[in-house]
């Protein structure tokens, strides 16, 4: 069994006919995933998406692109199906959201997750000097994933350090960057999860085409080669960090 931890394939905007998607997805052995928010209109459709889909839930917040645009309504946002809020965090790579609009914006998130006592999906580029102050400000009481993770070995250690998982998809199987490739295979497996941030970052051997939850298992094959392990070892150790995380 896999599980895809980050994917959009309920957004409006998705390409692709969803319900082939979703058969493409049990033929791959994608069992469950997690639709994601990134403002308030797409974390109210994820919660949709979800409420139809018995093997699919659903994470709302307010990506930082978007925190301009207000997050207030994800407090209304009350599903059975809501099992994370992000995602959230800080990206300083773009800065389609001031910094002082985006630090306010993952702080009110982050006190909505602990309300609701969630696991949280975090969105950090180029931020994490002033990410990790925030994040452990909050630490004794938090808990989450760092989605789409490219940074260093040095802040992936420092993650680690404090519980959190490494959120990892298309970009590790087929990045260039040498000291990328050795971080991806420095991740330890028990905080590995597993996710296609699809439409986007479509993996090798498929670059090009739009991205969908059946080609989590590109990324599971490259993890479990990289590692020396099988397909089935680390689909089961990714899934069982999934079930750990987001209680599905």
């Amino acid at each position: 069994m896999l599980i895809d931890t980050h994917c959009h394939i309920h957004e409006t905007e998705y390409p692709l006919d969803v319900s082939e998607v979703l058969r493409h997805a049990q033929d791959a052995g994608v069992a469950k995933m997690i639709c994601v928010g990134t403002s308030e209109q797409s974390s109210l459709e994820a919660t949709q998406f979800a409420e139809m889909h018995d093997h699919i839930y659903a994470s709302i917040g307010v990506h930082p692109h978007e925190a301009k645009d207000g997050y207030g309504k994800l407090a209304e946002m009350n599903s059975t199906k809501v099992i994370a809020v992000g995602e959230i965090g800080l990206d300083y790579f773009y800065t389609h959201s001031s910094r002082d609009v985006q630090i306010a914006a993952l702080k009110d998130q982050i006190e909505l997750a602990i309300d609701r006592d969630l696991p949280i999906i975090f969105h950090v580029r180029d931020a994490f000097d002033d990410f990790w102050p925030i994040y452990d400000s909050y630490s004794s009481k938090i808990r989450g994933v760092l989605h789409s993770f490219t940074d260093s070995r040095d802040n992936m250690t420092a993650a680690v350090a404090r519980g959190l998982y490494i959120g990892v998809n298309g970009i590790s199987t087929f990045t260039k960057d040498k000291k990328q490739q050795e971080m991806f295979a420095a991740i330890p497996t028990g905080h590995l999860l597993l996710e296609t941030d699809a439409p986007f970052l479509t993996p090798t051997p498929l670059r090009g085409t739009v991205n969908e939850p059946a080609f989590v298992r590109y990324v599971a094959e490259h993890h479990a080669k990289i590692r020396g392990l099988s397909l089935e070892e680390i689909a089961t150790q990714t899934s069982t960090n999934a079930h750990a995380l987001f209680a599905l």
